[in-house]
């Protein structure tokens, strides 16, 4: 999931005049229903191909359970000729006419044998019947073609080669329509013959066989049995498939061969010379419709009929190259998911050691130089005074300005009536937290400047440890390690977890490589001249904090993370307030991403991040999320199709290598291991939740909607340290299962960096302007019209 550029919602809405003019109100119904209608459609191609291919197969013919009871066999049947008619009304049978073989063969058509048995029969010019698999037929209607074009006859043995009387009547219809459906759409033709699978003489029929041919006859079929099995599906040796083919005597024979179901070879060769040794002893060769005088087995499919087997045909084909294609793109995706956990755990414990290790590696000398706290607010009266007391019990000198952005809670008041040394309120008209900023950062005094929103509680070592990088001449931004202070629940631990994990490892690796996308909201320290030489804070995307350390990133800038910076936020507390969090912060991260596209193709710092840090965020948190429905959707395939095992087993190794993420990550950042229990349960909601957050942001950006925003409800779980008044007061524990970190009595120490910015970098948006009050908005980044000013996160 794409890591919040911000970790509060705080945006409200102008006037009706203002936000119908300059905005539209998005309906997410249609996005919903063509990602119903895909969903549903690939369900059904997986359901179909799984059942076609797994649910049964082709077997060999001894794996039938015992013959049951044959009492409703009628006795004409039992001791009758092989092909039976009417079974449903007066059954009656016919047989074959003396001296003639009815050669035909099942479980076809295969690519390698049955075109080899074709070459037999032809040679010899001899017609035989092949009894079709209606899967087979799927996979090679050309060889189905080539059958009907040379004279030979067609039957059908069930779609996907079942035992018929194990399955239900609605089962025995699907599988003869299907098979059906399939040789009208492979060659144009229906046929009126049947064999089912595993039978044999009609002996052999008992009373389940019996309703089997009885259903079949009421669908128009004629049931054709054997009278003579060579038992090439043995493969006991051609010779002996050779003797038992051969017919004894003068009456007719049904001789049952196979053209599929596995290696041929031997009934090949066998074929070769059991055709010239019967028609020198006087025997002549025959399909089965003929050998009985029954004519019109074969007829033209209707159209109707023809469309829709081409149908069926084209549905499946695709269905299987549907699944080939998913497995490989799981595989990747797969390869992908290690290796990434791979190098973001290792760059996790490299960056962990460049800021611990003693070599005398430091970002410089400390710095103790003021710094102006900027904390945009709009309706935050439910934790601006402990937001307030906590940074005035800074253990560095600070200034404090709060912009109160037309707040109607009286959140102005409230800071005012505090009566708080050091701390001052600027009232202005609502026009957004980027506007609030730039009011802030045009009323900072001093050049390092600190952005932290009203619903955030610093530490008392915060504000020292965040600025300490700016020693280094290179550093223009750094982003602190935000913490949710509301733990509580599922949905808060699920949450206290994410920040864990894509704080304490991603943001390491984005710092190793230089290509820091996003300084939160919550908590980010910032050089005002790099701010100010950018145009101030853009108001272009929905995630202004995004946009702005990708600009820094562009400009040449160094931007870092201190994890010891410890901020303490709320997280949203039900799942539609997540929804609306997640969705402007993904929506907006696109839109950043979107802007920025061209550091792809530059070089230096901003190659660094197109490179690096936008091709990150696009495989990680764009195309795999969009990709996780058909994960979940294949896995319940391979659940009911596939090895449920082997399934099972790679979704608790996938587990337990994020689990292995998880307890590094809280191991790191001082954290107790044990919100990960839910970890699992995360997997059934939380997941689900976090990639159709990023399917709707992606459907929205495609069709050119806009969002719009909103404001996030607070709950008032934050407690300011007592006497804040005063510096050097510790903050009392936020929760009591979940300790958080000491402040660092120790500056990191990375290794140095050997190039200084200018005074002031490359702007690659636009000509920086003497800034003298409010900055103007960028130009237009041809990605979406600029957002109003209406309320912030």
């Amino acid at each position: 999931m794409i890591q919040g550029p911000d970790v509060t919602d705080r945006r409200h809405h102008n006037s009706p005049a203002r936000r119908h003019g300059r905005t539209r109100r998005i309906t997410p119904r249609a996005h919903w229903l063509l990602l119903s209608v895909l969903t549903v459609t690939l369900s059904t191609a997986l359901l179909l191909q799984g059942y076609t291919h797994h649910m049964f197969g082709i077997t060999s013919d001894a794996v039938t359970g015992a013959r049951g009871r044959s009492e409703a066999v009628p006795r004409q049947v039992t001791h009758g000729g092989p092909v039976i008619a009417d079974a449903a009304t007066s059954a009656h049978t016919a047989r074959v006419k003396d001296r003639t073989v009815a050669l035909t063969f099942d479980d076809g058509p295969d690519p390698v044998w049955t075109p080899r048995i074709l070459d037999v029969l032809r040679r010899n010019h001899v017609h035989a019947t092949f009894f079709v698999v209606g899967t087979q037929v799927v996979a090679h209607p050309e060889l189905v073609r080539r059958i009907v074009a040379e004279d030979h006859e067609i039957g059908i043995h069930t779609f996907t080669h079942p035992d018929l009387a194990r399955l239900a009547p609605w089962q025995r219809s699907l599988e003869l329509r299907e098979t059906q459906l399939t040789v009208a759409g492979a060659a144009g033709v229906t046929t009126a013959l049947l064999r089912p699978p595993y039978s044999s003489r009609n002996d052999a029929l008992d009373d389940a066989d019996w309703s089997v041919v009885k259903q079949a006859d009421t669908a128009g079929y004629v049931t054709v049995l054997s009278t003579q099995d060579a038992e090439d599906w043995q493969r006991p040796g051609a010779d002996r498939i050779l003797a038992h083919a051969t017919p004894h005597g003068r009456a007719g024979q049904i001789v049952l061969m196979h053209d599929g179901g596995g290696d041929r070879s031997q009934t090949v060769a066998a074929l070769g010379t059991l055709i010239p040794r019967l028609k020198a002893h006087g025997f002549r060769f025959s399909t089965v419709g003929a050998s009985v005088g029954m004519a019109g087995s074969l007829r033209s499919a209707r159209p109707g009929d023809h469309l829709q087997g081409m149908a069926l045909i084209g549905l499946l084909r695709a269905g299987d190259w549907m699944v080939w294609l998913l497995g490989v793109l799981l595989g990747v995706a797969g390869a992908i998911s290690v290796l990434r956990a791979a190098v973001v755990l290792i760059a996790a414990r490299r960056h962990r050691r460049l800021r611990t290790a003693d070599h005398g590696r430091s970002w410089g000398p400390p710095v103790c130089e003021p710094v102006s706290v900027i904390v945009p607010a709009y309706n935050e009266s439910a934790g601006i005074e402990a937001a307030v007391r906590s940074l005035l019990a800074s253990d560095h000198p600070v200034e404090i300005i709060v912009v109160d952005d037309g707040s109607t809670d009286g959140t102005a008041d409230l800071v005012e009536s505090l009566q708080l040394p050091g701390v001052r309120v600027i009232r202005q008209q609502n026009a957004g937290k980027p506007a609030a900023l730039n009011t802030g950062l045009a009323a900072a005094s001093c050049e390092l400047v600190v952005m932290v929103d009203g619903d955030t509680v610093f530490e008392p070592g915060t504000v020292r440890t965040l600025v300490q990088p700016f020693a280094d001449p290179r550093v223009g931004a750094v982003s602190g390690n935000a913490k949710v202070v509301n733990r509580g629940g599922l949905l808060g631990r699920w949450q206290h977890i994410e920040y864990v994990v894509g704080f304490n490892l991603d943001r390491r690796l984005f710092d190793l490589a230089e290509c820091m996308p996003t300084v939160p909201g919550a908590i980010g320290a910032f050089r005002r001249r790099a701010l100010l030489a950018l145009g101030g804070v853009s108001d272009v995307t929905l995630a202004e904090d995004t946009d702005l350390t990708m600009a820094l990133c562009r400009a040449g800038w160094r931007v870092v993370y201190e994890e010891g910076a410890v901020a303490w936020t709320e997280a949203p507390a039900s799942l539609n307030a997540l929804w609306r969090q997640r969705y402007r912060w993904c929506y907006g991260t696109l839109q950043a991403m979107w802007k920025h596209r061209g550091a792809l193709v530059q070089r230096g710092a901003a190659g660094k991040l197109g490179r690096r840090g936008l091709v990150y965020l696009l495989l990680f948190q764009v195309l795999l999320p969009l990709l996780a429905p058909v994960v979940d959707i294949f896995a319940v395939y391979g659940l009911l199709f596939l090895d449920p095992v082997r399934i099972i087993g790679l979704w608790l190794a996938f587990l337990l290598l994020q689990l292995l993420m998880g307890r590094y990550a809280f191991r790191l950042d001082g954290e107790r291991p044990g919100p990960l229990w839910s970890l699992p349960l995360q997997q059934f909601v939380y997941r689900q939740l976090m990639y159709l957050v990023v399917i709707q942001s992606v459907f929205t950006a495609v069709s050119g909607s806009r969002l719009r925003w909103q404001r996030m409800e607070r709950y008032g779980s934050l407690r300011a340290p007592a006497g804040a008044e005063a510096p050097g007061h510790g903050l009392p524990s936020q929760d009591p299962g979940s300790p958080h970190p000491a402040p660092y009595d120790r500056l990191p120490h990375p290794a140095p960096y050997d190039r200084v910015p200018q005074e002031a970098p490359y702007d690659p948006f636009h000509q920086p302007a003497p800034y003298d009050g409010l900055p103007q908005s960028p130009p237009h980044n041809g990605y979406h019209q600029p957002p109003p000013h209406n309320g912030f996160r």
